[in-house]
């Protein structure tokens, strides 16, 4: 199994199950060999210090150690957790099992993560809206971006679409939210959160409401933060002819419906942020192999997957007509069961 372990005060047994079931789908889809798994914490990491969150990591580490394994489970970082909290999990673990830093994906370079994937979801998603606005006669530059969320994926995405001519218009995290119809001057921006730990008193930007962010004027709209923010009450509003889906689940059931009604156009995210896990992929084969790639064999390789699952979800929506989100769907629950099948665990 695959999935990644989050540290959040909303954290609970339900949205742990819902992601973890998310997880099998996005892992058929991406056609790499893991079935789905999640994890968390309900906490506020942000309130904790550096040791405090290294005593409860490791404290949980003693509790799942028999449940995870290199040909078990392996976790990755989520929400609240990065390659520091992996590399206290690997460390853990090993006290058990030996060294093992086939684990945990998403480590540090250090202690055998794999180049390219703290940019992995981010480049993902670049790679994504490729394939989906050439469907369209269209290529990044000259689009219009918004990105809601400035965390690891959508500071990624931002940085990797401006490098490819796109235009990002505005952005938004929990700092606030700002707007530059020129275009917003992204490396400046980066230096700027991460100086003042968000995006807000930006200079280049105007200042505008944070809830306004997924309404604004543009081409493709990228969520790249919380769950269900787009929902009926914001929908009908939003401009935006592309949604590319940059974090799990932002886009509910009625929303979706008023959506597809309008004609926009949306990129699932089991397809668009599976970056992430097939990079975490090809970390855990390094890890096995014993043999580390570089750089440009990561972003080489992770294209290749990106756009043959955009091709395969494709094929999926023209043999019954449907809209990306329910071939996405089709093709992974197809490729789950077509291997319960062939093992003989059909009913």
């Amino acid at each position: 199994m695959k999935g990644g372990i989050r540290y959040h005060p909303e954290v609970d047994p339900d949205e742990v199950n819902a992601l973890a079931q998310l997880m099998t789908w996005k892992t058929a889809v991406a056609n790499i060999p893991y079935g789905g798994a999640k994890g968390g914490i309900g906490c506020d990491p942000g309130e904790l210090s550096i040791s405090e969150l290294e005593r409860l990591t490791r404290v949980f580490t003693q509790k799942i150690h028999d449940l995870v394994g290199v040909h078990t489970d392996v976790p990755a970082p989520d929400m609240g957790t990065n390659p520091q909290t992996m590399a206290w999990i690997l460390d853990e673990y090993s006290k058990f099992h030996g060294y093992s830093p086939a684990v945990v994906t998403g480590k540090p370079v250090d202690l055998g993560g794999s180049l390219g994937r703290d940019a992995a979801t981010g480049r993902g998603v670049l790679f994504a809206t490729q394939a989906l606005l050439k469907e369209y006669g269209k290529s990044i530059s000259n689009q219009r971006f918004v990105i809601q969320g400035f965390g690891n994926v959508g500071s990624w995405a931002a940085q990797l679409i401006r490098e490819n001519g796109g235009k990002i218009v505005a952005v938004s995290d929990v700092t606030g939210a700002i707007k530059n119809s020129n275009g917003i001057d992204i490396p400046r921006l980066l230096k700027h959160s991460k100086e003042n730990r968000g995006v807000k008193g930006f200079s280049g930007a105007d200042l505008i409401d944070p809830k306004s962010i997924l309404v604004e004027d543009c081409d493709v709209l990228i969520p790249a933060a919380l769950g269900g923010v787009i929902n009926r009450e914001n929908a009908n509003e939003i401009k935006a002819k592309f949604i590319i889906e940059a974090a799990n689940h932002p886009t509910d059931p009625e929303a979706d419906e008023i959506l597809s009604k309008k004609g926009v156009i949306i990129l699932p995210d089991i397809y668009a942020n599976s970056g992430g896990v097939t990079v975490s992929y090809f970390e855990w084969v390094q890890n096995i192999q014993g043999f580390m790639w570089d750089e440009e064999k990561v972003n080489d390789e992770l294209k290749t997957y990106m756009t043959k699952g955009f091709k395969d979800v494709k094929e999926m929506c023209k043999t019954h007509n449907c809209d990306l989100r329910m071939g996405a769907f089709t093709l992974g629950v197809n490729r789950v069961a077509r291997a319960t099948v062939l093992r003989g665990w059909e009913a």
